[in-house]
């Protein structure tokens, strides 16, 4: 019957076999046996089912992948092995992929810069200058950095190759090399080639995946969202229909559905009684949207415990980092590459985790004969027994490549010996490892080992390899890739039309807020204009007009909240570009689409409340018209703000920009200053903006129809009139012109949206260690003991904690799989003790619980509801001062990015230290304690922002430590200290964590992957499970060996090798799948053993007050002062601000080319007053002045705020300071920035302009410009106080702007407003700098001027029309300063009161 069924099959299964091989060929591909296990069908018989693979459901995928894959290591060795066996029989080979190097050299370009290298505003200037001036081809000063020299070899398949190196080697570099991902600017020599093909002529980045070491995600995702676009994206699932060849990024796949189809034409089925055939069958399918691949990778990873979680970020609550680090492996696991390269894949992970994916990709090599290298930081030795080969890597160069077996035979060979009980890796200095005791120990350099693996066994044979070409007609013919893509464009479309669909829902709270705000500014808008109020003669069109102007405005403003949405998304798209997920186009033409509907929604809604209230005409294809304008005009303002955000890429730049691009748009236009008033050399320009047929568009629409024809004097119509003395004056025709240009404006900026993304380069995260050696000086054994150590006083303190319980409300997800409780438990009966000189480790697997821990302790939670008894030093714990006698090392590095790494230092210690300590005696204590953590040799070097510039992942890792170490704690929390740190490096901090316990403090650190003598350094240990539980607390003894005697005593658990890693056994034998393996629960066990109640006992003892102690009590909150605080923080700002001129030179550029722009726009009408036009004229110079040179300072300031905002938490939590200090700093340090804006302002479009010479109006001018651009300022700021996250805040913006427009008093004056809204005139300070800076210029002109039709003087008409009078300047003056005062207040107040971290 069928020739290998196994013989073991029961008589039903063969016969459900036989009915399968009936079926038609294309059926019988779809078709399987689903094998439920004999314990689960409930009946004591196994329930064989024949289902379709093609119909599997998210629940039945998710069940077959549990049933195959229960222990992730064992189950999917087992899956891998029937899987090869299959296409052994059907005699199908994976595609394999041999990677070769030879003579490769990467080559930097850099600046060079005398002095400190530091962004300053003069710097930055002079950096414009010298760039200038190379422009013109003066000769530059740039110097060439060799990151990877002259390195050879070959990177075979079915084999595992670790990267190692210390940070700053060229790993990354190395990697991004051979995946062909290196930045273009780096220059490349020497040859890469994948069997034998140069990597010019192939696809690489299709044939091979790399996998950064930064985890890059849209956080409004899901974990299988994410994957499953990926995998989509990558090919698998995808229908070749209607192609010529399959292509090859499907290879994996394809090979799977060959192996598939030959079994069916040789009528052969496979039965192991494990679903193997069903799972293979549905690994192999085309045409299917979401993938068994994707709940594979999802269990192998360990995150089908969070698939259904959105990833977040730092806002919102997300999944964890170590989470994150495996989704960024899985997302490039799930497609189909034959050769991965991976960076740092470890970081965040426990042994056990990062054992088990060690464990699967090997598997995965083995098996299915992938090439794999993978770069890790602190393997444990039993991962470091996974790999077959390993490539050692120092200063660019390679030190060793070969079989991980003879690597100590090598170094032996150059005289240096690996001690017992030292893991592999651990090789922090040379001299204690120099065993030729013959010869006299002599530096080893890096080219010298370089050298001498030339010339060993092992270098011989690569280079006689490497000089045997490879053999192209051995390369399978699905192996190289040499399409671009995996999909057909209409795939790809459908796949970036989905995801952007998705996130448009998980956004829908802010267009829904957009929205409401608009639904709420017609409002407004609506009742300012009634129509009961306005008439429709001369005086009264200039309202109308006004109320057309301000509705353009309103819905261009509305369109700024897309420049921060786009610069949020593009770090994503530029990774997906680059590893050519989709083309731009596939992402910008869906964006674009997805924007439509929601342009028209809003044109709909403001046409539908304000046209027929406001008393436009009564027509009803006039009013669709206006709705098609509208419409046009949002859905060009949209496609502008994006474009920009791509092209200039960060915030600060597109905030900038887009300001300036509406500022020419609206001053263009024609309703600021009429065409006709404009320099003759300038009105070309009209015709360039887009508002300008905008304009054209609603002003004929309106003042063309029927009720405008009365006439005036002069024979003109009202309507006429009014559009001629705008320049307005358009026949009708031209209405569809204009609705065509917008249209073509909004095609032009789209196709600029795409090619920008097309071709712009985008921002790399680069790691600036990899640009430089490794700044950690090598130190001898005594070199901490041999000087004497600076011992600040403090009061040893030991913490207890009793039956601590911590709940929080469960997720969403969770619910609708079917939890039911009201509270999710993440912490159950914690009791233990930490004691003053004692160094305890804290661990357990990802998920466990030990952060949660760290935070309830702390006191850093912001939800949930903590139960349980904490004391400190025997007194319960009061958690207004507890920061005075605690630091805590967060697991994220969050430092002020503008600073230097020892302004960093000194203002924790200044803010911390004790008062009474003198200020030489901190400075000392900073000099060592920046000399402990091995900083003082970057200690001018700036923080930088995280992945982008400044200090790499272990030097801002060392420089959390040191922030709290300066503070002097008797209790100190380390969250992951040595996470993102080599062996080396950790083995640095963890030396200079155990001197600090010695000094008698209270030291706790949750770690992760610790080699033995950083384990073993600890002297006890709390373990956590899955839960929050409790599974030993305890010393580790000498060698560990009480850890080991507790659970080797339990029965069934294997026992230690004495060649293993103690952390790693213990978090082997103690995972969730030896739980179930073994039947146990290991906390159940704990809470019965003798451990726990000696522990109680000990809780017992140091819950009471040692006799005479007495409760800790300090006076204040803080250790420093009102005064000394805001010094600290304004000092610390200073700086801040002065190297940060991608904030403060940009908003002064704007103000630069904003001046010059109002001062040619306006030239030389300050005194050419004839009409109330060219009065109008002027006041719309003056208006659009303080609105948009007001817009730029608030929307700029935004995102520095944002930044500083996560660090204000940070250091307010530690007791640094009181909130005021911090804002009463920040509002402080605007101030000389403000002053040199308004001045700057003052000099160029005051003479420009032509206003009258007197020092009173220069003054008035100056003045009012200041108080407007102060509380603009710190207006940004509340803004982001009072939002959850920076896109709230850029919506809410825009809010703000339209009633500060609506209300200034220039497009409707204040006599004409409805009484009921006056009030609201008076609140709005954009009325009051209206008011004075026109009131001060013109209050005292007693010239005549034509006045619709009359003659008045100037004052007359001030006061008539605007109701401005010159006496009422010093309450304009008082009320102008007052402002400011009153944003910086609220500010205060709400950055101090809101807190929207959640933790």
């Amino acid at each position: 019957m069928n020739s290998d069924l196994d013989e073991e099959a029961p008589a039903a299964v063969s016969q459900q076999w036989a009915a399968i091989d009936r079926l038609p060929t294309l059926e019988r591909l779809r078709s399987s046996l689903f094998v439920e296990n004999i314990e689960e069908s409930g009946d004591g018989k196994a329930a064989n089912v024949v289902i379709d693979v093609s119909k599997l459901g998210p629940s039945e995928r998710r069940g077959l992948v549990e049933k195959l894959i229960r222990h992730i290591e064992h189950d999917n060795l087992r899956l891998l092995q029937k899987i090869r066996k299959r296409m052994d029989k059907a005699a199908v080979a994976f595609p394999t992929v041999e990677v070769r190097y030879r003579n490769l050299e990467v080559k930097a370009e850099c600046e060079v810069v005398y002095g400190k290298p530091l962004p300053t505003l003069s710097n930055s200037i002079k950096s414009i200058i010298r760039d200038g001036a190379r422009l013109l081809g003066l000769p530059s000063r740039e110097a060439q950095i060799n990151i990877i020299n002259d390195v050879s070899g070959i990177i075979k398949p079915g084999r595992l190759t670790l990267l190692l190196g210390p940070p700053g080697c060229g790993k990354t570099t190395f990697l991004k090399a051979l995946s062909g991902n290196l930045n273009k600017s780096l220059k490349v020599e020497g040859e890469i080639s994948y069997n034998g093909y140069k990597l010019e002529e192939f696809v690489a980045q299709k044939t091979s995946a790399y996998i950064s070491q930064y985890d890059q995600h849209i956080p409004e995702m899901s974990v299988r969202e994410a994957l499953d676009f990926s995998s989509r994206c990558q090919g698998n699932g995808s229908r070749a229909g209607g192609r010529k060849k399959p292509k090859c990024s499907e290879s994996g796949c394809r090979c799977l559905h060959e192996a598939v189809n030959k079994h069916v034409e040789n009528k052969q089925t496979w039965f192991d009684g494990h679903n193997t055939c069903l799972f293979l069958q549905a690994i192999a399918l085309e045409g299917q949207r979401t993938t068994l691949q994707t709940d594979y990778i999802l269990k192998i990873l360990g995150l089908d415990i969070c698939a259904d979680t959105l990833v977040g970020d730092v806002m919102r609550r997300g999944i964890s980092g170590g989470q994150k680090k495996r989704l960024t492996t899985g997302e490039m696991l799930v497609g189909p590459a034959r050769a991965l390269f991976m960076d740092e894949i470890s970081n965040g992970l426990d042994s056990s985790t990062a054992y088990q994916i060690v464990s699967c990709l090997q598997q995965l090599a083995h098996f299915t004969d992938a090439t794999i290298l993978v770069s890790l930081l602190q393997p444990a030795p039993e991962t470091f027994s996974l790999f077959d080969d390993v490539i050692l890597m120092a200063e660019g160069k390679i030190v060793y490549q070969g079989p991980r077996t003879d690597v100590l035979e090598f170094f032996d060979s150059c005289g240096f010996k690996c001690p017992s009980r030292k893991g592999v890796l651990s090789r922090k200095d040379q001299e204690q490892y120099w065993h030729k005791t013959q010869q006299t120990y002599s530096y080893v350099s890096v080219d010298m080992l370089s050298r001498k693996f030339k010339e060993s066994l092992h270098g011989k044979k690569l280079s006689e390899e490497l000089a045997v070409p490879f053999d192209k007609s051995k390369s399978h013919k699905n192996a190289i890739n040499f399409s671009v893509y995996s999909l057909p464009k209409w795939a790809l479309f459908k796949a970036c039309m989905s995801r952007e669909f998705l996130l448009m829902k998980r956004n829908s709270f802010i267009y829904i807020f957009k929205s409401v705000q608009l639904i709420v500014m017609a409002t407004f808008t609506m009742t300012v204009f009634l129509r009961t109020q306005m008439g429709t003669d001369l005086l009264h069109a200039n309202n109308y007009l006004g109320a057309l102007f301000y509705s353009l405005i309103i819905l261009v403003v509305d369109g700024l909240p897309e420049t921060a949405m786009t610069v949020a998304r593009l770090a994503v798209f530029y990774k997906q570009r680059d590893l050519y997920f989709y083309p731009a186009w596939a992402y910008a033409i869906p964006a674009t689409i997805l924007k439509i509907p929601l342009s028209l929604l809003e044109a709909f809604i403001w046409t539908s409340l304000t046209y027929y209230t406001i008393g436009y005409s009564p027509e009803v294809g006039r009013f669709f018209r206006q709705m098609v304008v509208f419409f046009a005009v949002h859905f060009t303002s949209i496609s502008m703000f994006r474009f920009v955000a791509a092209v200039f890429q960060t915030m600060e730049a597109s905030a900038t920009v887009g300001s300036l691009s509406v500022l020419f748009a609206l001053l263009l236009s024609g309703f600021m200053i009429p065409r006709p008033s404009m320099p003759i050399w300038l009105k070309w320009a009209f015709w360039i903006s887009p508002l300008s047929y905008g304009e054209i568009g609603i002003s004929t629409n309106e003042f063309l129809a029927p009720r405008w024809t009365k006439q005036t004097s002069g024979n003109t119509t009202v309507g006429h009139r009014t559009l001629e003395s705008r320049g307005l004056s358009f026949d009708g025709h031209l209405f569809w012109i204009s609705a065509a240009a917008l249209f073509g404006f909004a095609v032009l900026f789209n196709i600029g949206f795409t090619l920008a993304l097309s071709f712009v380069k985008g921002k790399e995260l680069v790691d600036k260690a990899s640009t430089k050696k490794h700044d950690v000086s090598p130190l001898s054994p005594t070199a901490t003991s041999s000087r004497g150590r600076m011992v600040l006083p403090f009061e040893p303190l030991s913490i207890v904690f009793q039956d601590v319980q911590y709940y929080v409300e469960p997720p969403k997800a969770m619910k609708e799989r079917g939890f039911s409780q009201k509270r999710l438990q993440l912490l159950s009966d914690i009791t233990g003790a930490f004691r003053p000189g004692v160094l305890t480790a804290l661990m357990g697997v990802s998920g466990a619980g030990k952060t949660t821990l760290l935070d309830v302790l702390v006191g850093r939670k912001t939800s949930g509801t903590i139960e349980g008894v904490i004391k400190i030093g025997g007194y319960p714990k009061v958690q207004r001062t507890f920061s005075r006698i605690s630091g805590y090392c967060e697991q994220t590095d969050v430092h002020s990015p503008q600073i230097t790494v020892e302004e960093s230092v000194v203002f924790s210690a200044w803010l911390r230290l004790h008062p009474e300590i003198d200020p030489k005696t901190k400075f000392e204590f900073v000099k060592e304690v920046l000399e402990t953590i091995e900083l003082d040799g970057i200690k001018d070097t700036l923080v930088g922002t995280p992945g982008v510039d400044g200090l790499s992942t272990e030097q801002r890792k060392r420089l959390t430590i040191a922030v709290e170490l300066v503070a002097n704690p008797s209790i100190i929390f380390m969250d992951e200290p040595t996470t993102g740190l080599d062996a080396r490096a950790a083995a640095i901090v963890m030396r200079a964590v155990k001197n600090v316990a010695d000094t008698g403090r209270t030291i706790v650190c949750t770690i992760h992957q610790p080699s033995i003598d950083i384990f073993e350094a600890f002297d006890e240990l709390l373990l956590l499970k899955t839960g929050g539980r409790m599974i030993y607390c305890g010393p580790l003894g000498r060698h560990s060996s009480k850890v080991i005697e507790y659970f080797e005593g339990i029965p069934g658990v294997p026992k230690f090798g004495e060649s293993c890693n103690p952390a790693t056994w213990m978090m082997e034998v103690t995972s969730a799948s030896s739980e179930a393996e073994l039947g146990i629960d290991f906390s159940h066990i704990y809470m019965n053993s003798a451990l726990h109640e000696n522990n109680k006992e000990v809780v017992r003892k140091l819950s009471t007050p040692p006799s005479g102690s007495k409760d800790l009590h300090f006076p204040t909150r803080y250790s420093q002062n009102g005064w000394g605080q805001f010094k600290t923080c304004l000092w610390k700002q200073y700086w801040s601000y002065w190297r940060s001129p991608s904030y403060n030179l940009r908003r002064w550029t704007y103000m630069l080319i904003a001046s010059l722009l109002f001062g040619f726009l306006f030239w030389g009408q300050g005194k050419k007053i004839e009409n109330q036009q060219s009065l109008l004229t002027l006041l719309g110079s003056m208006y659009s002045s303080i609105i948009f040179c007001g817009i730029n300072n608030s929307s700029s300031v935004l995102k520095y705020i944002s930044t500083e905002r996560t660090v204000v938490y940070r250091e307010r939590f530690a007791g640094m300071y009181a909130s005021w200090a911090y804002s009463a700093a920040q509002v402080i340090v605007e101030v000389p920035y403000v002053l040199a804006q308004s001045l700057v302002f003052t000099i160029i479009t005051y003479p420009m302009i032509g206003y009258y010479w007197s020092a009173y109006k220069v003054f008035w001018y100056f003045y009012t410009m200041f108080c407007t651009q102060s509380y603009y300022t710190y207006l940004g700021m509340l803004l982001i106080a009072i939002t959850p996250r920076f896109p709230v805040a850029a919506v809410l913006q825009s809010a703000f702007y339209s009633m500060f427009n609506l209300f200034a008093g220039f497009l409707i004056p204040r006599p004409q407003i409805p009484k009921w809204w006056i009030w609201f005139y008076y609140v709005i300070p954009t009325s009051w700098s209206l008011n004075g800076v026109l009131t001060s210029q013109f209050g005292d002109i007693e010239k005549e001027i034509s006045v619709f039709g009359q003659n008045k003087t100037v004052i007359a008409f001030l006061r008539d029309y605007f109701g401005f009078r010159r006496d009422m300047l010093p309450l304009v003056a008082l009320v102008l300063i007052l402002y400011p005062v009153l944003f910086a207040s609220l500010f205060a107040y709400c950055i101090g009161k809101l807190n929207f971290q959640r933790r």
